[in-house]
């Protein structure tokens, strides 16, 4: 066999492999994401989404008449008039009854157009009076959620990719109709409440994307902007980062479980019992092997996917196992880079995380692999820095 047989052999049997995959792996429709070879938009949950979806039909059915008239015309010229028929061309002048025609009936038809979007992006906009605000924070690559006003004010945290999602990518054996929009934190809202989200990032432009509700809004470091939903119905809507905003983009999913009333407030009350129990003393004193415990938990759900559990790291990500940063007597240097990033946001900010955890994973890196420099950091000194 030839070497260019064995390449044709090659490519055919991963052909082959991946259509059996494929095969093997039977998706269904997922209630509130995407659907199996979907071509509408989202089934609407909101008004606006509702509307969105008829000013979509209604711009369609404009489109087509348009393309219809215009092509049925100029196909209608063609044949009738080709020269094989004995028609000659004639030879005439501008027309300024023609011209004004088609003029003032395209720009009426756009204005129409224009009406019907400007009064549905107008609605979009308009966030006042919310029943709650949440503000929505951008990471690479997590959201954050902070409740600011409304019932479940004060809770807040983060919202990643499952775990076992990302096994799965790594793998490449894709299981399940929520693959790769599983997360460990869904945002959990109240049926029939206008929720405000404020958006914002804190290291490149992301994008809050959830098609259910009509709902994308860009979040963008230094700035705030604000968009507003208000589901009809209980249920799970899914969604994800719509701005490409680094390598682990696609790994960003976002899932709004919306509650009824009294789900709700049992949801609420429940996780500020929950916050209760984890809140940390930041003056507490912890051993270095309390603080190593905690630190390789804190590391495997932030710090793995690009630094890797072995700590060396991978391409331009640097490795932190035997690194001069992490082996340096000075604890505040690498302290200095989980507050406030380096390299233009490469390595972004870990301000998001509480003192106890990045003490903890500082005190971790610091004592694993073939780091052994026996260094603690204790909370009360992140603590000291943030000020």
């Amino acid at each position: 066999m030839t070497t260019l047989q064995k390449r044709i052999a090659s490519g055919a049997m991963a052909i082959a492999a991946t259509l059996a995959g494929g095969a093997a792996w039977a998706v269904n429709d997922l209630p509130g994401g995407p659907a199996v070879n979907q071509l509408d938009l989202h089934p609407p949950v909101t008004q606006i989404a509702s509307d969105v979806q008829s000013l979509h039909y209604w711009l369609m059915v404009v489109c087509l008449i348009i393309f219809v008239l215009v092509f049925g015309v100029m196909f209608y010229s063609i044949l009738k008039h080709r020269k094989s028929l004995g028609h000659k061309p004639a030879n005439f002048h501008e027309s300024v009854t023609v011209e004004i025609l088609w003029t003032i009936v395209p720009f009426l038809i756009v204005t129409a157009m224009g009406f019907a979007a400007t009064k549905t992006v107008v609605q979009q906009k308009d966030t006042s009076n919310a029943d709650m605000t949440i503000k929505v924070t951008g990471y690479q690559w997590k959201w954050g959620y902070d409740y600011l006003k409304g019932e479940g004010e004060g809770i807040a945290f983060l919202s990643a990719l499952d775990p076992t999602q990302r096994e799965l990518s790594d793998a490449g054996k894709p299981q399940g109709d929520n693959y790769l929009l599983k997360v460990d934190n869904p945002l959990v809202v109240p049926v029939d409440k206008k929720i405000r989200i404020i958006t914002t990032a804190s290291d490149v432009i992301h994008a809050w994307m959830v098609p259910a509700f009509a709902v994308k809004q860009d979040a963008i470091p230094g700035f705030v902007r604000d968009t507003w939903f208000k589901a009809q119905k209980p249920g799970d809507y899914y969604g994800q980062c719509a701005e490409l905003c680094g390598k682990e983009h696609a790994y960003m999913p976002i899932h709004v479980k919306v509650l009824s009333a009294e789900d709700y407030s049992k949801w609420v009350d429940a996780e500020k019992k929950k916050m209760a129990a984890k809140a940390d003393d930041p003056n507490k004193v912890w051993t270095q092997e309390a603080l190593v415990a905690r630190g390789e938990k804190v590391y495997a759900a932030n710090c793995a996917v690009c630094h890797k559990a072995d700590g060396k790291g991978a391409g331009p990500i640097k490795a932190l196992d035997a690194s001069a940063l992490v082996l340096d007597a000075d604890k505040t240097k690498q302290l200095g880079v989980l507050l406030n990033g380096q390299n233009n946001g490469a390595m972004p900010a870990w301000k998001q995380l509480s003192d106890t955890e990045i003490a903890a994973v500082i005190t971790y890196t610091k004592n694993s692999w073939s780091n052994k420099t026996g260094q603690v950091m204790q909370p009360s000194e992140v603590a000291a820095a943030r000020k």
